[in-house]
């Protein structure tokens, strides 16, 4: 027997009631009846007779009234009669284009009583032609109400301008994320800890009057972990976590951001305590008043909505906020007042021992090979973030399995950072002329670099272009070191001039390939004479003279009350460091010209030299200090 699945009503269930658009319809629908039977009702009560028989009628004085509308006439018999078969009291009829000019008059004669009236329909008609455009508009208006409020929901078309955006967490939730899966940051995760364990166990920090910090703000450079924090947290933590990008906030239409604000700090406050982390807020939380659109715009509302959550009338101190920046110095000042933003925890680059403790994770599901050492990559990538050492990692994987290899081995990450450092080699080959040229530069980058103090030893030198470089000449860094002494920097300006005067001792002129090296000492020697007080002329001062401004993004020359005869000073004492660290360079390379040389048929013959090579060609050198902490890089 076939399954019968209609939905049937209870047998006590009340009878289904109309709804007010229901009787509204309806009633629309009994007046356009009425009209239509009144209509048609007139239409067979008054029969239609000819325009001959009507002509008749009135020469025999048979008509007592007539109506004449446009082309249509109507009347009434004085006394009913058959005409033309018919039993006619009232009737209706056709007038001509052009009536007869004597019908009139012959009217008046009889005696008949005459209206005249403009062509249209019939009253019953009229009064529902009156009323059916209101009808009409007020139930579009009630359509598209309807329309709009189905297209705003959340699953309509235009539900995502409302939607609350923010993805929750629960301890149960599938992020597995935790404290000891984010290598290094030993001082973030202690910060990052306190938080969890008081809104796990507020009364033990609350019983010394101890308060929670209302907001957390995590400060560093992009790829340094601080979204991979974050995800600890919500990981770590036993309380509700809510995570939501500050692009997200901003929206086409005014009022959206600040909507999905009030939306998001209602829903943590429903659970709390609970954790609130924004990610990239400087999108929303940029100073006010500074940007090129005016004072009154959706991010300021969105960033004064948001101030007022996080520190108003209403606010809850079991939820916390943490945020995420690379760019602290625009954010608004009341975003970074006690109160809202307490603590600012910095997320740096990471040293030699953090640098060691990431590879090691990355590594630890990757097969290696017996010559790769993660202490000296670790060693040998100073200035490498976090996502830089997962993408170094990555990168060499990749390489042994174009190699076919079945583990990855030292010369995958030697070509996995020459890669990330330098670039992919270029397909274009250099011409005679040219790859002679730009041996010769790289060879007094690498002259200068063996025989002078207060520099790292030389890695490598190379002659194949890659990415924007012609050529490079590479160093081994040393311990992690966070300031450079002035013997120091005026060491590393005379490695970059090496190329320079190289080329001018053995051509009598440079050539274009010197920009950057020339761009990096300007560079360097402004700073020591206008910042770093390495200038006995100009003195210990601080001059601010080239910014870049946070909201153009472009390199401006402020106002910063510096006189024009400073800035001329200025200058005169960077070109005389500049010429100083020259003439040094042009003078190590005359000294060494025959181990000069030498590197450059070694690097003309085989394009790279490695380091062993380079200590064999270019011989021993006492009076070299301690290795410099960071990688320098010369290209040409």
């Amino acid at each position: 027997m076939a399954r019968d699945d209609t939905p049937r009503l209870p047998s006590n269930a009340p009878p289904p009631r109309l709804g007010w658009k229901n009787w509204v319809a309806l009633g629309v629908l009994l007046a356009g009846m009425y009209a239509w039977q009144a209509y048609s009702s007139n239409r067979e009560a008054n029969p239609t007779i000819s325009y001959t028989a009507f002509y008749t009628l009135v020469a025999d004085a048979k008509i007592e009234t007539l109506t004449i509308r446009g082309q249509n006439a109507s009347g009434r018999l004085k006394i009913p009669e058959t005409v033309e078969g018919h039993p006619v009291a009232n009737f209706r009829t056709m007038m001509p284009l052009a009536p007869e000019v004597d019908l009139l008059p012959l009217l008046r004669k009889q005696g008949v009583k005459v209206d005249v009236e403009t062509e249209g329909q019939s009253p019953a008609v009229q009064i529902l032609l009156s009323v059916l455009p209101w009808v009409a508009i007020i139930g579009v208006w009630f359509w598209l109400s309807r329309s709009a409020s189905k297209m705003m929901s959340r699953g309509g078309p235009f539900g995502g301008l409302v939607k609350q955006r923010s993805h929750r967490f629960e301890k149960e939730s599938s992020v597995s994320v935790t404290f000891d899966d984010v290598a290094g940051l030993k001082a973030a995760k202690q910060d990052l800890r306190e938080i969890v364990d008081f809104l796990r166990e507020p009364a033990r920090f609350q019983r010394l009057g101890g308060k929670v910090p209302r907001g957390v703000l995590l400060v560093g450079p992009p790829g340094t972990g601080k979204t991979l924090l974050a995800r600890a947290v919500a990981g770590e933590s036993g309380v509700p976590f809510f995570s939501m990008s500050g692009s997200e906030f901003i929206e086409l239409f005014v009022g959206m951001g600040a909507s999905r604000v009030r939306e998001l700090f209602a829903e943590a406050k429903k659970v709390a305590p609970a954790i609130i982390f924004i990610d990239e807020i400087d999108a929303v939380g940029r100073s006010r008043g500074t940007g090129l659109g005016g004072g009154h715009d959706e991010r300021e509302q969105t960033l004064n909505q948001l101030l007022s959550e996080m520190d108003g009338f209403s606010r809850n101190d079991l939820t916390v906020v943490m945020a995420a920046t690379n760019r602290p110095d625009v954010l608004d000042s009341a975003l970074l007042r006690p109160g809202r933003f307490d603590r600012r925890v910095m997320v740096d680059r990471p040293e030699s021992a953090a640098r060691l403790s990431i590879l090691e994770v990355h590594a630890k599901s990757k097969p290696m090979g017996q010559d790769v050492s993660l202490q000296d990559i670790a060693q040998n990538s100073p200035g490498f973030s976090g996502a830089d050492l997962a993408n170094l990692v990555n990168e060499a994987a990749l390489s042994a399995t174009r190699r076919g290899a079945s583990a990855i081995e030292a010369i995958d990450f030697a070509a996995a950072q020459d890669k990330i450092v330098l670039g992919d080699a270029r397909e274009t080959r250099l011409d005679r002329t040219e790859k002679r040229r730009v041996a010769i530069h790289e060879s007094g980058h690498a002259v200068v670099a063996h025989f002078t103090a207060d520099t790292e030893p030389l890695r490598r030198v190379s002659i194949i272009p890659r990415g924007m470089a012609l050529g490079v000449t590479q160093q081994t860094p040393g311990e992690d070191k966070h300031i450079a002494s002035q013997p120091e920097l005026e060491a590393r300006l005379r490695v970059l001039m090496g190329g320079y005067a190289a080329e001018i001792l053995l051509y009598g002129h440079p050539s274009s390939g010197a920009e950057n090296d020339l761009r990096q000492g300007t560079e360097i020697a402004y700073r020591m004479v206008a910042q770093f007080g390495m200038s006995d002329k100009i003195g210990p001062v601080f001059f601010e003279h080239r910014v870049e401004h946070p909201f153009l993004g472009q390199r401006l020359a402020t106002d910063s009350g510096i006189s024009d005869l400073t800035i001329y000073a200025i200058e005169e004492e960077t070109r005389k460091i500049l010429a100083t660290a020259y003439e040094d360079a042009k003078t190590i390379i005359a000294e060494h010209r025959t181990a000069f040389n030498d590197l450059v048929k070694l690097l003309l013959a085989q394009e790279t030299v490695e380091r062993a090579e380079l200590e064999r060609t270019l011989g021993s050198n006492s009076a070299r200090d301690a290795p410099e902490p960071s990688m320098d890089i010369s290209t040409h």
